[in-house]
Order: structure tokens, then sequence, then C-alpha cells
């Protein structure tokens, strides 16, 4: 009966030898360390344990599933479903697929809500790269089979605290990270359930053209491409119907798509380099971490549109755009005689392609410099100052971020630029008014502290001994790096923050100036970008910011005054609200009374009519004022009136909606608004017997 599928036999465990190394060939060589692996898991040992009391008839012989260690999960989602679990693979219905079975869709939610709970509070978060991934697609296969018990609104992320109240004690990351777990789970559910129900009504839409059994490759990247739908997701559902995704057709229009966004990023980004005849073209030597000029040699010139020219110089103390941070821009000199140039440039961008370095530059006077021929480069150095503020700033931000915030938050894109630095990283909610404040406090104390910041290359293999040192997962390094360091003693790598990075800093951190966060927002799902600055610029937007708040104060101040004045006026109004009914008494007219009373709001109108309406005869009243940009409308219309068909509700309508509003109330009295003071006068205009 072994292996033949019988419920009689349960497998306890397998051994395996561990005992040789199999090498290229066929060969085997002895293993230094052998042993036996029992395949023993946890779950299979609850398993076997739970079903011995009943194994005489074998009606305890239950699946992992079974067991105490999914029950409370189980549990959980029967409360939250209204279904039940019922231990059996047979086909049941569902608001899915018939396919779907219940217990199927429990157990797949139970596993995953597991795996997802215990990965997060690891540190790992989901993403579109690597690992975090392979979390993301996990979530959403659950996400998805949520629908096969009912939910259609957020749940999965609720199974987060039963996870957390079975294994917490076991595991106390489970507990520390409890709200990070919840938040980015709901996070990532929100975001994909806005998907999944568009999704799956156009999935639903093709299968009902298909008539053979494979779903097209062109509807498939539809759905990923337009409506973001996962297509491993098309695939889990292609299955349940049968049916088989011609991936590969996929996999072509991806590539195409792909093929189509470089073309379209080097189009943009593209240099044109043409060789001297002769001239043998060399990687470009860049001195600007220690020099702002330098003379060079021109090894080639790509003449341009608007007396713009590509050049590329055996050496350059220009940065050319890498790692986020911006090209230098500066000053090339083709010198001539007596200390006369014969061509000035300004180099307006450096970008880097392959091994060298373009500068392209536009032709202020004289004339472009040849191959061959000697110049002078001078970067800008006021702005390349500027831009290595921000990039110096931008390591202590993601210190900060990491000390404050998340050990686990993950850079995933940075600009660094003269006037500002942008950094992108990974979170499940924004920052929050009180983090960005502890955030700029912490760096702006590092800076007033003036910490020294150094950099030095070392090898790859020297950085892999220091744990400190900031390196990524699945991120790729030469055999040298280059360390930059913040604090601490220079080469001790012991220093409060440190990176691999190429790019250029200050060389203290006083040199910043004050660091302010300008914004903070969310660019996709679980990715939040700030935008700071520091020094002048930062300056400069905080003393913007004072004077956009004193604008504002004063213009809030001045509505205030604005509407005391009126408030006051119509108190007096309504004190007065006799002698004005007085007043208004004389100008009925033919039995028609219309006025517009100015500043006048509801209240105002209501209490003069209150005043004049028992003094009316045989008349239809209507008054109106305007208060805050809003109008404001009373009618009264007397009761022999009414009984010859006139209507106040009526009449006051009809006027409201010509003023961008409505209203009504009874034929003998109604009230109204509307949004449009200007429409007003015309409005009444309208008004007959």
């Amino acid at each position: 009966m072994v292996n033949a599928d019988s419920p009689l036999n349960i497998e306890i465990w397998n051994l395996v030898f561990i005992q040789f190394n199999a090498n290229p060939g066929g060969t085997f060589t002895p293993l230094p360390a052998q042993h036996v692996d029992t395949g023993m898991g946890f779950e299979r040992i609850c398993s076997i344990m739970q079903c011995t009391n009943n194994f005489k008839d074998f009606s305890g012989i239950i699946s992992n599933y079974e067991t105490d260690v999914f029950a409370p999960i189980f549990q959980k989602l029967e409360e939250m479903s209204g279904k039940k679990y019922a231990s059996t693979l047979e086909p049941q219905a569902s608001s899915l697929k018939p396919q779907v079975s219940i217990d199927i869709a429990f157990r797949v939610i139970a596993d995953h809500i597991r795996c997802l709970s215990f990965s997060i509070a690891d540190g790992i978060l989901p993403s579109n790269e690597g690992r975090g991934y392979v979390l993301r697609r996990i979530l959403r296969r659950a996400v998805r089979y949520g629908r096969a018990l009912g939910f259609q609104e957020t749940f999965f992320y609720q199974l987060a605290d039963t996870v957390v109240e079975s294994f917490g004690d076991a595991f106390p990351e489970l507990i520390k990270n409890h709200g990070r777990i919840s938040k980015t789970l709901k996070a990532e559910e929100e975001a994909f359930n806005r998907t999944l129900d568009r999704g799956i009504e156009l999935f639903e839409q093709v299968v009902r053209k298909i008539s053979g059994t494979i779903f097209p490759a062109e509807e498939a990247f539809k759905l990923y491409d337009t409506f973001g739908f996962p297509l491993d997701l098309t695939e889990l559902m292609a299955r349940e119907r049968d049916l088989t995704v011609d991936v590969e057709g996929v996999e072509i229009r991806m590539n195409e798509q792909r093929e189509r966004a470089r073309a379209d990023h080097a189009a943009k980004k593209s240099v044109v380099l043409v060789e001297s005849e002769g001239l043998d073209v060399k990687p470009t030597v860049f001195v600007g971490f220690d020099h702002l000029e330098t003379e060079a040699v021109v090894e080639a010139v790509t003449p341009a549109d608007n007396d713009e020219y590509s050049i590329v110089l055996d050496r350059t103390p220009c940065y050319a755009e890498m790692g986020g941070q911006l090209g230098d821009h500066g000053t090339l000199i083709v010198p001539g005689h007596d200390d006369i140039a014969d061509g000035t440039l300004k180099i307006i961008d450096t970008q880097k392609q392959g091994e060298l370095f373009v500068h392209r530059a536009k032709l202020l006077s004289g004339r472009a410099p040849e191959p061959g021929e000697g110049v002078l480069v001078d970067v800008d150095a006021e702005r390349r100052g500027d831009i290595q503020r921000h990039h110096t700033a931008t390591h202590l931000f993601h210190w900060a971020l990491h000390k404050l915030v998340s050990e686990d938050a993950r850079q995933r894109g940075s600009l660094v630029a003269n006037d500002r630095m942008r950094f992108d990283f990974n979170s499940p909610e924004k920052l929050s008014d009180t983090q960005i404040a502890e955030i700029e406090k912490l760096i702006n104390d590092r800076i007033t502290a003036n910490e020294p910041v150094y950099w030095s290359e070392v090898p790859f293999t020297e950085v892999q001994k220091h744990s400190t040192i900031q390196q990524f997962f699945g991120e790729k390094y030469g055999d040298t790096v280059r360390v930059l360091q913040i604090g601490g003693v220079e080469h001790s790598f012991d220093g409060f923050s440190m990176e691999l990075c190429g790019g250029c800093h200050v060389r203290n951190t006083g040199d910043l100036g004050p660091f302010k966060i300008m914004s903070e927002s969310s660019i996709a799902a679980g990715i939040r970008r700030i935008e700071a600055s520091c020094g002048s610029h930062a300056k400069r937007f905080i003393e913007e910011q004072k004077a956009k708040a004193a604008e504002s104060q004063a213009q809030a101040e001045a509505a205030e005054t604005k509407k005391k004045a009126a408030k006051q006026r119509q108190s007096e109004m309504q004190e007065q609200a006799p002698a004005i009914a007085e007043k208004l008494l004389g100008k009925v007219k033919d039995g028609l009374l219309v006025e517009n009373m100015g500043e006048a709001d509801a209240g105002l109108l209501s209490a003069i009519m209150d005043v004049l309406q028992p003094h009316l005869k045989s008349t239809v009243a209507v008054l109106a004022g305007t208060s805050d940009g809003k109008v404001a409308l009373i009618c009264a219309v007397t009761p022999d009136l009414v009984k010859e068909g006139k209507n106040a509700g009526k009449i006051i309508g009809a006027i409201a909606k010509q003023c961008g509003g409505g209203g009504g109330g009874k034929p003998d009295r109604a009230q109204a608004g509307g949004k449009n003071p200007d429409a007003l006068t015309e409005a009444l205009k309208s008004v007959t017997l």
C-alpha cells in the first residue's frame, strides 16, 4: 500500500543520507560532515501526534490542515466569512468559480497568512523585485482566494492578529513587529483589491469568447500591461478553467515592450560619438573627487544642433550622472595665444556612456576643440557644492529613517540635484508629521555636531567582514567598492552611517547647513517619496513657507474681521427688523415685493419676514441676500393668493435654480439658497405674479 495513495498509510519520515558531493562528470566526493535528514517537519509531528488516539479504526487519520496548527486561523476565517471548513476536497459552490473548493480557499489563505506574517516580521516586504515580489504574488493569490469565501473588501490583514496570538510566544519577533505586519498587509491588500475585481471581470469576458483551450497571449498581456493584473494570477485562473495561457506569446510582447522602453530611454539620453581617424578612444579618467579643474586632451568631438557638441576627454573633473546624482556643469576652454582663448564652451551636462564621460557643451564664443587638442576643464564649483551637500544629506536621511522609522526601510530610488534631494523608500504608510519633525531634528543635530565625512576604496571582501556597512540583498558589487563613512575615525569603519557609494560628498556634516523636508508623498503601493533640501536652498524654502504662512494668517484674519463685521451688521439689522419690515411694506407694488437686502444671511431674512408677513395683503414677497459668497432666499405668499395657485416653494425654487442652488417649502412660505451671487440680480427680475 506504500506509495499507492492508500489512506491507511502515513509517512512519518523519510531518511535522506547526506554523504557525498556530486561532482560534474559523475564522480562523488565524501562530504566532511555526514548526517541523516529525517524530513520530520513540525506540522508532520503535530499531524502524527493528534491522530494516534483513534489510530485503531483509522478515523483519526488527518492531514496537517486538521491539526491545531491551523485550527485558530480556520476558526477566525469561519467567523469572518460565515462559511465552514468541512475537511473535504469535494467542490463546493463559491462566488468565484465552482471549481474552487471552499476548503481549498481556507487552506491557501491560512498557509499564506503564516508565510507573509513571518516574512514581514523578518524584514522582507512585498515589492516588485526579488523575494519581495514572491511575497507580493503570495499575498495576491490569497486575496484572490478570498473571493471564494465571499470577501469583497479587505480581510486578509486581519488574520495576522491570529497568527501573532498563536505563534508569538515561540517567535517574539511576531509580537515586536505586529503593527508593521498588519499595516503592510492592509496597504498591499487595498492596492490589489482595486485591480482584482476589474481583472476578474475582464478575464471572464475573454473566457466567454474562447472556443479552444488556449487563453490568448494578447489578452493576458493586456490584463497585465493595461490593468496591472499579474500574469501568474491569470495562469492560475486559466488552469481552473482547464485553459492554458500562451505564456511564450506574453513574454514576446513583454520583451517587445521592454525594448521599446529601452529605445525610448536611449533616444532621450544617447550621445552619438564619432571617433576621429586614427584616434583610439580610451576610458575616461575621473579626477573630480580631488580636483575641480584639470588640463585634458580631447579624444572625440561630435557636432550637434544649436552650437552644441558632445565631447570626450582623456580625463575630467566633471562627475557623470550616476546613482541618482546629476551630471556636472562647467566650462571648457580651448587655449589660444597671449592668454586669449580660441574657444569657450559651457558644459551643460555630463553623462556616462560605457567607460566614457561625455560632456554636452554649448559653444559660447570662438571655435569648438578638435580631437587631440589640449583643453582646460573647470567644474561649476557652486553647483557641485550644492549637489555634494544634498548627496551627503541623502545618506543622513537614510540613517535617520532606519533609526526612527524602520530598520527594514530600503532605498528604492533617489535624485541628488543642486537644489534638492529626492529619496524613495518602502513603507506601508506615510510618515507622520511627528516622524518628519523627529527625522529633521536628528539630522540637524548631526549637522550641528560637524561630524567628519570619509570615503575610501576597499576590496569588497573587506566590506563583507563589517556588517555595519550598509549593502543590499541582491545587489551586484565589483571587486573594489567605495565606502562612505560619516562620523568615527577614518578607515576604522566605526561611523554611525556607512554605505557603499560612488558619489560626491562634503568633508564635514557642518557644511550642509540646515536640513528641511519639503514634501512627503506616495508614488506607488508601499513606496513613499520625500523631497528635501539643505543649505541656502533649505533656508529659502523655510523663508517662503514663513511668508506663505504669514500671508495665510493675514488672509484668515481679514476674513474673520469681515465675518465679524457682517455678523455685527446683521445683528443690528435683526434688531431693526420691525423698522425694516415697515419700510418694505411701502415698497409693495401691485401685490408684489422683491427686494435684495445686500449683506444678509438666511437667519436675518427669516427674522425680517417674520415681522413682515402678518402685515401683507394679497402679496407675493421675495427677500434675498448674500453672505460668505452664498445666496440666501425667502418667499412668502398670502393665503388668498395660495388659493389662486401661487406657491412659495415653486417661486423660490425657480430663483434658486438660476443662482446655482435649490430649496423649497410650503406654499405660503419657503426658503432656498444658491452658490452664485453674481446671478442674483437677474434672477430676481424674473419674479412676477
